[in-house]
């Protein structure tokens, strides 16, 4: 909203309040809106107000209709002509904003808008080839209209103004092709999918964003897939959330425009599509919450779940989605599957030939099907519309089944692997024991069919570490389906991570204070030799102890850089106003970068202190007595002063050298991971003789200023300079390997885990590898499992491989229990 319309509302909200004679605090009290809401709102400070708050609000104040309609003008912020506004604000249901956008967009958020329409349609055309939709052709995805319980009212859809009556469409169902079109004739924007598991919502929320960005006008909204899983309403609204993901996925939205991200001012513009996968995945206690976030957020949507899930929270929550429409995925018939899975096994000698009808010349089999493999399977599935094998026909309603199969019997390699296999009553009495045995036999057959392009796993032991990744994606309260390359680390129970940061920290002083020892130092080499063993255990403690601390505040985890290091500045063009916006919050970043680390660096100051006390006393023999008691007390403060004021300027100017990643450098986890690699890599280039210089001469200037202040103190210029490259070196590659999301995955995930026997030694080969046989796919600068039930499928495989049977507690199965975490 403009800063103009901004003042406009807030002087209308405060005569309002006025003339009902209210203050804040009993407005806040009879409209359930928060105090501090109503306090910005009034004085212009609320850029993005909701449509739910300012509904409360006029009910609250008994607001006219020509003010009503004032506040519905104003909250369109430009975006809809006078006609399109109803002439107030219904009570539950406030107008939804127009499917395109009036507003004046800066050329550069225009130029954001534009590229990443282009790459998130070249990512999802990507994804959709990886997952072989299309071969050989795209099974039928087909929806209908659902309860109507669950949809808002129609009116309401068609923000018709009150008293109109909408008739009910004729066209609430379709297919996969027609996706887009379907969504374009919805006037709010807002739809819901829901489909049983593997019903095909991820596969049609693809074809959705392809389908919509190829009829993409200038200036409309770019549909965006976010796993909609990891959303905690409780920790975020959905417009931070959504940004939040925005920056991750596409670290060129990092950019500054106007003082804010590139990704904050798409979505203030209205220039981005939530499409949100996955409504299910969030925790059962926090659905209903969820669903209260949605409608808080005014902006169009599209959102996808199972249907159970979906009711319960309408029914916890006291109301649908508003504005949306909402359609189920129907199963796919018989005829469907017969109709696919022969053509999806490869010809052989004697095959028959394909009709124009598509079936074989002998009028069996689908188009040639491998010598026949599939006709007599389909022969019995054809019977009766699938009585004669209800366990197989009632496996096969779903995509998900449907594609599993193909995989298992036509593209692999099994020794008599045989489609026949599932007609067996007594092996397959129901539909979810033809599915265990699909779900169990898909990775052993993806690692059989293709010949391995790098990397020494074998089916067994690659099910085994993904096993391991998928157990570790389940919690207790709460699953997840993003795999990031930065969390695996993480899968480690807290005590191993904190010692993981000691010996690293340790190795990395002791040996940097042997090579400076031995280049520049003046002790002799035992004495160097004994300071390096003293200096390493007393730096990782130090460590250690800074990051236990961080781990127990929730600050363990690293997310990548979303930035790389510029040494010079940009000058004009589209950065200009990032530039300025920069220059303005140097001083808060600054501050607030050199205080998180001064507390850091004093605490690695006194364990220094500490170690060069006992270094002394092995020295020149023991002698505690009170003035090496004030002595090392005396140092303790020094250095404490001296590394902690050095490292918070250091990393206070590293913060000022910061700019965003570029487009390219993201585009998926392995570029991200090479991306934070350079990052790594610069940042330590910059870090080591910064640290070496603030440490060894900023050094001499505390002493200068505290001497005879805090005693008699003495700084040796030589000695200054040797400390300054210990610290320099050991600093920069503590900090690297061990306060940095790429040092966690190199320390954690190609070391200590593949040590463990839990993931291969070329972890980022394998994740790539599983990605390009199916098992994995992407979503972004994140991987996820090709589908939720085969990540809980994996996981309980691998629960009961390590315990033999069963355990008490499973995401999907009540019966299992939580086992070693290690």
């Amino acid at each position: 909203m403009t800063t103009d319309r901004l003042v406009e509302l807030a002087a209308l909200l405060k005569d309002l309040r006025k003339r009902s004679g209210l203050t804040q605090e009993q407005l806040a009290h009879a409209s359930e809106v928060s105090e501090s809401t109503i306090r910005r709102l009034e004085g212009g400070k609320a850029p993005n107000p909701t449509l739910l708050s300012l509904t409360k609000l006029q009910d609250a104040l008994g607001a006219g209709p020509q003010d009503r309609r004032r506040l519905a003008e104003l909250l369109a912020n430009g975006r809809a002509t006078p006609a399109e506004v109803p002439a107030e604000l219904p009570a539950e249901v406030p107008a939804a904003p127009p499917a395109r956008s009036g507003m004046l967009v800066r050329d550069d958020v225009r130029s954001a808008a534009r590229d990443l329409a282009v790459e998130v349609r070249r990512r999802w055309r990507v994804e959709e080839e990886q997952r072989r939709v299309h071969d050989p052709f795209a099974l039928p995805v087909r929806w209908r209209r659902t309860d109507p319980a669950l949809s808002d009212h129609e009116a309401n859809i068609e923000r018709l103004p009150p008293g109109a009556a909408a008739p009910l469409p004729a066209d609430l169902s379709g297919d996969l092709p027609t996706v887009a079109a379907f969504y374009r004739r919805r006037r709010s924007g807002r739809l819901v999918i829901l489909g049983r598991a593997g019903s095909g919502k991820s596969v049609l929320t693809i074809r959705f964003v392809q389908d919509f960005l190829e009829s993409r006008a200038e200036l409309e909204r770019v549909p965006v897939i976010f796993g909609i899983g990891s959303w905690d309403p409780t920790a975020s609204t959905l417009r931070a959330w959504v940004t939040e993901r925005l920056v991750r996925d596409h670290p060129q939205l990092a950019d500054r425009v106007g003082g804010r991200s590139m990704a904050d001012a798409l979505i203030e513009a209205d220039l981005v599509l939530p499409v949100l996968d996955g409504f299910d995945e969030i925790a059962e206690g926090l659905r209903s919450r969820a669903l209260e976030g949605l409608n808080e957020f005014s902006s169009p949507l599209v959102l996808t779940s199972r249907r159970e899930e979906f009711a319960e929270a309408v029914g916890s929550a006291g109301r649908p989605l508003v504005w949306a429409t909402v359609i189920e995925l129907a199963d796919l018939t018989t005829e469907d599957v017969a109709s696919y899975l022969p053509r999806t096994a490869p010809r052989g000698p004697g095959d028959g030939g394909a009709g124009e009808d598509g079936a074989g010349e002998d009028g069996t089999g689908g188009g040639g099907g491998g010598r026949g493999m599939w006709d007599g399977v389909m022969e019995q599935l054809r019977e009766d519309d699938g009585g004669g094998a209800p366990a197989l026909a009632g496996a096969l309603r779903t995509p998900l089944m449907t594609a599993l199969a193909r995989t298992l019997y036509s593209d692999g390699d099994r020794p008599g692997g045989d489609p026949a296999e599932l007609l067996d009553a007594r092996a397959f009495p129901d539909a979810s024991s033809v599915e265990e045995h699909l779900l169990a036999g898909f990775v052993p057959a993806v690692y059989r069919s293709r010949p391995r392009d790098r990397g020494g796993w074998d089916p067994e032991r690659a099910e085994h570490w993904l096993g391991y990744l998928a157990h570790h994606l389940a919690h207790p309260d709460r699953e997840r389906q993003d795999l990031a390359w930065w969390e695996i680390g993480d899968f480690l129970p807290s005590r191993q991570r904190v010692l993981s940061v000691v010996l690293t920290a340790t190795l990395c002083t002791t040996l940097s204070t042997w090579l400076i020892g031995f280049v520049i130092g003046r002790l002799p080499a035992w004495e160097n030799a004994v300071q390096g063993a003293l200096m390493g255990p007393t730096a990782g403690l130090a460590f250690g102890a800074v990051y236990a601390v961080m781990n127990a505040r929730g600050g363990g985890t690293f997310e990548p850089a979303y930035v790389r290091l510029r040494l010079r500045p940009r000058g004009g063009g589209r950065h200009a106003d990032a530039g300025r916006g920069a220059r303005r919050g140097a001083v808060r970043i600054f501050t607030a970068r050199f205080g998180a680390v001064l507390a850091g660096g004093f605490v690695m100051g006194l364990g220094c202190s500490c170690a060069l006390m006992v270094q002394q006393q092995l020295a020149y023999g023991p002698r505690l007595n009170r003035q090496v008691l004030e002595w090392m007390a005396t140092n303790m403060l020094v250095f404490g002063l001296i590394f902690g004021a050095g490292a918070g300027l250091v990393f206070g100017v590293l913060a000022a050298l910061e700019a965003p990643l570029d487009v390219a450098s993201a585009a998926n986890p392995l570029g991200l991971l090479a991306a934070n690699r350079a990052i790594v890599r610069r940042q330590f280039l910059v870090l080591v003789p910064l640290l070496a210089l603030s440490v060894g001469f900023g050094g001499g200037l505390i002493v200068s200023l505290l001497d005879g202040v805090v005693g008699e103190l003495n700084w040796d210029t030589w000695d200054g300079l040797q400390i300054g490259c210990v610290v320099g070196l050991a600093g920069g590659l503590s900090y690297a390997l061990s306060f940095t999301a790429w040092g966690h995955w190199v320390i954690r995930a190609r070391l200590w885990l593949p040590m463990a026997g839990k993931l291969p030694w070329d972890t980022a080969a394998f994740l790539d590898d599983a990605y390009r046989r199916g098992v994995l796919r992407q979503a972004g600068a994140v991987y996820q499992f090709r589908h939720v039930r085969l990540q809980h499928h994996l996981g309980r495989a691998y629960r009961r491989s390590r315990t033999g049977r069963s355990l008490r507690w499973s995401p999907v199965d009540p019966a299992a229990g939580p086992g070693d975490r290690g």
